[in-house]
């Protein structure tokens, strides 16, 4: 006999785009995670098969192909049964790509859930790729061939519908539609009384976003009156200029259990919490409110599940039910610290270069782009402090370090000394000590490895190069198109002398590779093209 207390998992993945096999890892690693913690679900980020940010590439044939080669791998692995895992893919559905969750339990599929409002403004064009499903619509779909032969049945249920287990009602409501003026969770709990919603999502960083956009008063408030709701978000870069920023969470009765960090390393990191049922349908009570609005509305279509969620009777013991917890918010400048520094150590690993190269003039800019690697550097060694031996790995390979290397960095500074250059390239004639002797400073702060050389003979050579050959004598007096012309000289030519250092530093230190080169500007600068790659 099942109990009252049910112990849920929900996760954060650093997934890639397209890397099917390594999204396969660490959906297993997360699994697992959950199972050791007793969890009888887990949830996983929108998408979290193929990854978020594919772009043009889910208009292909092979992507939907190789993400049902991944579930046909999570069906067969019976190391995966004895808990609820619910995964992302785009599926194709009588000729229509649709973004869906797929609810695999023990080896079998129970329900594909299709997104039903997608996210189509800012930096999000989900209608260019998926059509959305309708309201409280199910069909049958006819699964691929490779999925029947494990599953030994042609056709499962896919749209808007609530899986009943033994002792517990679960319902979805997919990313965007938390946003919406009547969100799917409302009617489940009022209408199906469904004990716990899951939210899958691939939701982006923005400052301030957490508390701009409401998202955790919003699954706060969804919960109030009697409910518990898990929520997944992915973490880090998938190779898109956007980073996502986590936070996954459960939330239960208006409190929030456990939530995950906004900002980490991490590759898959799982939070669970203890749900306690009895309190979740005590708090929705009511002896006629669920009834008039039961006799009004289209009831949702119920597929039912021989499978218990609840921890057995008597098991209880030791456990207790999670306590609601206060909930951190980062300040924005903790943010601008955080946010740009997860998102460039996720480049830099996947992109298998040995680290950065930054023309630091000693002006604001610069400096700041200069900060936010060290930001970085000290992300990676709070990571390394905690035991993340993925961050550390990925470190070593950076670096170059060789193959059993025992190599670990104890500062920020050590670990800027082996993956970032600076160069100050000045003018002799028009550079000031100022900011020369700043650029010099903050990069020994910071511990980068840094360059300080002139630029006039290279500046001189151009612009005699231009006199000889049209007359024209080029001078800072003259027109205005002789001012911007010598500016932009200047610019383009230091250009073209980061590229060379860039390429060619690794070397001068005896070591492989080469670097990033970052940019830096103001915003309205970058908008208007007028900066310096």
């Amino acid at each position: 006999m099942t109990g009252h207390l049910a112990v849920v998992a929900t996760s954060q993945l650093n997934q890639w785009a397209l890397d099917y096999i390594g999204n396969l890892e660490r959906i297993k690693d997360a699994i697992h995670q959950a199972r050791a913690k007793g969890a009888s679900i887990l949830l996983t980020p929108e998408l979290s098969i193929s990854g978020y940010g594919l772009l043009d590439h889910f208009l292909e044939l092979d992507t939907v192909m190789h993400c049902w080669e991944i579930v046909a791998e999570i069906l067969r692995d019976k190391d995966l049964y004895g808990i609820v895992i619910d995964v992302g893919l785009p599926v194709i559905h009588r000729g229509v790509l649709l973004n869906c969750r797929c609810i695999i339990v023990d080896g079998d599929i129970k329900l594909i859930r299709p997104k039903m409002t997608l996210a189509s403004e800012g930096q999000f064009r989900e209608n260019r790729y998926f059509a959305a499903w309708p309201r409280r619509h199910t069909e049958e779909f006819t699964v691929p061939e490779e999925i029947f032969d494990i599953i030994g049945k042609r056709n499962v249920c896919i749209g808007d519908a609530i899986m009943i287990f033994n002792d517990m009602i679960l319902g979805w409501e997919s990313c965007e539609e938390l946003f919406q003026e009547r969100v799917p969770h409302s009617d489940l709990y009022l209408i199906e009384s469904v004990d716990l919603v899951l939210n899958s999502s691939g939701s982006h960083w923005e400052i301030s976003e957490l508390t701009f956009s409401g998202r955790i008063d919003l699954i706060r408030s969804a919960t109030v009156r009697g409910g518990a709701y898990a929520y997944s978000n992915q973490i880090g870069c998938d190779g898109d200029r956007l980073l996502y920023d986590g936070c996954g969470m459960i939330a239960m009765n208006g409190g929030v259990l456990g939530i995950l960090p906004q900002f980490e390393l991490g590759e898959a990191s799982v939070i669970t919490a203890t749900i306690d049922l009895n309190k979740v349908r005590a708090a929705r009570i009511s002896p006629t409110r669920g009834f008039q609005v039961m006799a009004e509305e289209e009831r949702y279509m119920r597929i039912n599940v021989d499978f218990s969620l609840a921890l057995p009777s008597g098991s209880h013991s030791r456990l207790r039910p999670s306590e609601p917890i206060k909930v951190h918010y980062h300040t924005p400048q903790e943010e601008i610290a955080l946010g740009p520094a997860v998102w460039l150590y996720d480049y830099l690993r996947r992109s298998r270069q040995s680290g950065f190269f930054l023309p630091l003039s000693g002006g604001i800019d610069s400096c700041s782009t200069a900060v936010i690697c060290f930001s970085m550097a000290r992300l990676v060694v709070e990571a390394i402090k905690k035991g993340n031996r993925r961050v550390i790995s990925d470190l070593r390979g950076i670096c170059g370090e060789p193959e059993g290397s025992k190599w670990i960095p104890t500062t920020p500074q050590e670990v800027c000394s082996r993956i970032f250059v600076t160069a100050y390239m000045g003018m002799e004639k028009q550079s000031s000590q100022e900011t020369r002797h700043r650029a010099a400073t903050l990069a020994h702060a910071i511990g980068s490895l840094h360059q300080d050389f002139d630029m006039d003979r290279v500046v001189d050579a151009a612009t005699e190069t231009f006199t000889k050959t049209t007359g024209l004598k080029l001078e800072f007096s003259g027109a205005t198109a002789s001012n911007l012309a010598l500016q932009n000289l200047q610019a383009r030519l230091r250009m073209v002398h980061a590229y060379l250092y860039a390429s060619t530093m690794r070397t001068v230190q005896g070591k492989e590779g080469s670097l990033l080169v970052l940019t830096s500007s103001n915003v309205d600068e970058c908008l208007r093209g007028y900066y310096t790659k």
